[in-house]
């Protein structure tokens, strides 16, 4: 089926003469194709390592490179400096996790959008009874810059010596404090000392964030089976800096490319999913264009509720490579149009790891506090705890955006994540997990 003025005629979009996706080239795009070059994504020229404020961030971003700072330089433990610098430098605020931009930015251009598309096709809603969202699946978050929404802070004046001591003294007895010289000891030492689920949240606190991405998607390939859902986790939420500086520690650490252990354990239309989403690709401009999302909706459409059969690269090349504010708005578009959410027209679409795959990647995209409640939530719920999904959300987000996990939580389970950590684990184990939680709601 196809609708009159689409795909665009010269001028339109992608800003080259031809149909849509511009040909050749399929993914990534070519230049003239989707984003355009100039001001775009990624920026020309240099590209990568990013420019001043990208991460890893130049002089002053995390970690800083002066005296005191963290990871200790050689010449060793404990760092010697006013404070020890993790998990950032006094004066210095801490912007989460990298320093990357807002989980849920704002969507400038969206809201006064113009009259409805000459040409826009006329659907009968398949469900004439629903005019607004459709239940049970995840609503968009409203676009609210908050600022630092993380539950560990910076603290000034800490004292690395007066740390040690601390360590020393909870460690009594162990007999090798004389011996720390880098952090690589104290791990060790730790390592020794404790133990079960404890010993396992320690370790991945003393981890730089990338390195824990890096070490949790090695986990999740490597062995008998695969965790798919800690692969798109991680890979959906992470700014394209983020992903750079994963690869870069993956492939220094494990001695090969993540691109090429994610191809040789996956297969199939999930596996380019995570290696289109693993290249850190994703346009980051925050800027809108209403007619854009609405032809990127209709390409969605046409790719699947109308087409006998799915489409996948079609929902692959736009869900991976578009900018989240874009995408928030070619959902809602999706919604108008066709009368159905994009997660249910996935579910009704596609199936098995492609399909919650992609259904996780929309979730992530829509509302990222949201997400991440969601996976809190089925990690405690039922006999067992999924612990190894609760340390790394739990560690992962404290410095980024828990606060706002902390609030989709109680809207949409009815009690405080606090609450519930308290009552599904014990020991030191739920006090340092309630320490990262900051407090009830």
């Amino acid at each position: 089926m196809s609708y009159p003025g689409y795909p665009p005629q010269s001028g339109g979009y992608p800003p080259q003469a031809g149909a849509y996706p511009p040909q050749p080239g399929a993914y990534p795009p070519q230049p003239g194709a989707y984003p355009p070059a100039a001001g775009g994504y990624p920026p020309q020229p240099s590209g990568y390592p990013p420019q001043p404020g990208g991460y890893p961030p130049q002089a002053g971003g995390y970690p800083p490179q002066q005296p005191g700072g963290y990871p200790p330089q050689p010449g060793a433990f404990p760092p010697q400096g006013p404070a020890m610098g993790y998990p950032g430098q006094p004066g210095q605020p801490m912007a989460g996790y990298p320093r990357a931009p807002s989980p849920n930015p704002s969507m400038p251009g969206y809201g006064g959008a113009p009259a409805p598309m000459p040409g826009y096709p006329k659907v009968p809603s398949p469900n004439p009874s629903m005019p607004a969202y459709g239940g049970g699946a995840m609503p968009i978050a409203p676009q609210i810059n908050r600022g630092f929404r993380g539950t560990i802070k910076d603290y000034p004046g800490a004292d690395p010596l007066k740390d040690v001591e601390v360590l020393r003294k909870a460690m009594k007895g162990f007999g090798k404090f004389n011996e720390w010289r880098s952090l690589a000891d104290l791990v060790k030492d730790l390592h020794s000392e404790l133990s079960g689920d404890f010993r396992k949240l320690v370790m991945a606190m003393l981890k730089t964030p990338a390195e824990f991405d890096a070490y949790e998607l090695n986990s999740a390939i490597k062995g008998a089976g695969t965790d798919e859902a800690c692969l798109i986790e991680i890979l959906s939420s992470r700014s394209n800096a983020e992903i750079k500086e994963i690869n870069r520690i993956y492939k220094t650490e494990y001695k090969k490319k993540l691109e090429d252990a994610i191809s040789g354990d996956t297969s199939g239309h999930f596996r380019r999913l995570l290696i289109s989403l693993s290249q850190g690709n994703r346009d980051e401009r925050e800027t809108v264009d209403i007619s854009l999302a609405k032809q990127d909706a209709q390409a969605l459409y046409a790719a699947g509720e109308n087409k006998l059969g799915t489409d996948e690269s079609k929902f692959n090349a736009i869900l991976c490579a578009r900018s989240k504010p874009h995408l928030r708005a070619v959902f809602l578009e999706y919604q108008k149009m066709c009368g159905r959410d994009i997660e249910k027209s996935i579910i009704r679409e596609m199936s098995g790891d492609l399909e919650s795959g992609m259904v996780a990647v929309v979730k992530c995209i829509k509302n990222t506090p949201g997400y991440f409640a969601e996976r809190l939530h089925k990690a405690m719920k039922g006999a067992g705890t999924k612990d190894r999904t609760l340390i790394r959300i739990m560690v992962s987000r404290s410095e980024v955006d828990m606060l706002d996990i902390r609030q989709e939580y109680v809207k949409n389970y009815g009690k405080s994540l606090y609450t519930d950590i308290s009552g599904d684990t014990s020991g030191d184990y739920k006090k340092l997990l309630l320490k990262l939680c900051g407090g009830s709601d």
